[in-house]
């Protein structure tokens, strides 16, 4: 089944054709209401009616999540304030987060997107569909639960958390859908075991998974543990939301809706685009979105794109799974998580040192597990055990505030964490997510 045949299947020659005309519209509007693309264009020395052909897009300047930081919180917005109906945000590199807005069409729209991915992954209107991402300024749980609601299914909204009771949903209400991050798919099966119930014998039968990376070898357990179809799906606020792409049923990479999302892949260090099937940075023009016209955003994910037809119909180039990252953002639990904020909560811990290490792992059951390990001065932590249990608690709250996730705080003795004489190795990530 194909949720939007007319779209999602056009040939490519109509679908580019659809984009241009889409690409010339959005960088008009992006250069008449937003100063910052304005500026961006003349620096440049392009005009969006230089734009004749989709190869033009490379004459577009780039967008990049710092420039969400520069223009918080609604200074790329091309709509009033009057126009717009929702607001969402996610965790940015400094205490401010990335805000993102949506008119009601951008709503329309996002509803559809979500609702065509869950159409691929094989949900139908009689699917009991169990949401147990977070609701709020996460644009996760919300996402899917309108994209449910759009093709007709029903919607256990049960958000994240508060997992004997998400098993107790699944076996009173007959769920036949899950939506979580993959790592709490696995943490989920392991509650289960202990509470003695079996999910492969309830009526589960596929999962919707995203919001943060994960391996093929997790989809395995997955599959097995729940008894379920686990389906990839990618998205991120800047443009939306969940519902830029999204896996059928063949499992041969994740489908762009390229009638909203024009995709590029472009080297990381020069900037300049790739062919098809060329690994490198993921870059997607927002075509449709009215509150924020998003033009040539710098994802920072590393992926390539496959335009060969797939078996399911639908002719939207495939994104394959993420394989890394250009900077040092990591995601823990499905949260934005960089170095740069965590330095900033440890500087204004009295009696930290300026030296940390982050670990992330998956050995603690399968959630991700966040600890940073921190010096502290000689004198802290030659004192009393009660001043460093202190110390700790205040920089495990302090964490918890900035990041919105719990992270543990060991604090070590004056230089333990190995120093560099080139860039500081802050980051070890132990868990498997992007290999088999």
């Amino acid at each position: 089944m194909i949720w939007n045949p007319e779209r999602e299947t056009m040939s490519r020659g109509d679908l580019s054709s659809l984009q241009l005309e889409l690409l010339q519209r959005q960088a008009a509007r992006a250069y008449e209401r937003v100063p910052f693309y304005r500026q961006a264009f003349r620096e440049r020395g392009i005009h969006p009616q230089d734009i004749h052909s989709l190869d033009d897009l490379r004459l577009l300047p780039f967008t990049r999540k710092a420039d969400f930081r520069d223009h918080y919180p609604f200074g790329l917005l091309a709509v009033t304030r009057r126009e717009l109906a929702r607001v969402h945000a996610s965790s940015g590199t400094t205490g401010k987060p990335t805000v993102v807005a949506y008119t009601q069409a951008d709503l329309a729209m996002w509803h559809e997107v979500c609702a065509r991915e869950m159409v691929a992954g094989g949900i139908t209107d009689e699917d009991m569909v169990q949401i147990a991402m977070g609701y709020g300024l996460f644009t996760g749980g919300i996402g899917w639960h309108y994209g449910a609601e759009t093709l007709g299914a029903t919607v256990v909204p049960a958000s994240s958390g508060n997992t004997k009771r998400q098993i107790m949903l699944m076996q009173d209400f007959g769920t036949t859908v899950f939506c979580c991050t993959p790592s709490y798919a696995i943490y989920i099966t392991e509650q289960a075991e202990e509470m003695g119930v079996d999910l492969a014998s309830l009526d589960l039968r596929v999962g919707i998974h995203g919001a943060e990376p994960w391996s093929e070898g997790m989809r395995r357990e997955i599959r097995e543990r729940m008894g379920l179809d686990p389906i990839d799906t990618y998205g991120l606020s800047e443009m939306v939301g969940p519902g830029v792409a999204g896996e059928c049923t063949h499992h041969c990479g994740m489908h762009i809706s390229e009638d909203h999302f024009l995709p590029e892949i472009i080297d990381p260090e020069t900037g300049e685009p790739l062919p098809y099937g060329e690994r490198g940075e993921l870059v997607l023009t927002a075509l449709t979105k009215e509150a924020l016209p998003i033009i040539r955003y710098r994802t920072g994910d590393i992926t390539r794109l496959d335009p060969t037809p797939c078996a399911c119909g639908r002719t939207h180039v495939r994104m394959e799974k993420v394989s890394g990252r250009t900077d040092d953002m990591l995601i823990v639990r499905g949260v934005n998580v960089f170095p740069s904020q965590i330095e900033t909560v440890l500087l204004e811990v009295e009696g930290v040192q300026p030296h940390y290490q982050i670990v992330v792992d998956r050995e603690r059951g399968a959630m991700d597990d966040l600890e940073v390990w921190v010096e502290v001065s000689e004198d802290v932590f030659t004192d009393d055990i009660g001043r460093l249990k202190r110390l700790q608690d205040k920089a495990e709250f302090e964490m918890r505030e900035t990041l919105g996730i719990q992270a543990r705080i060991k604090l070590v003795e004056p230089n333990r964490i190995a120093r560099s004489m080139g860039k500081a190795k802050r980051i070890i990530d132990r868990r498997d997510v992007y290999g088999d």
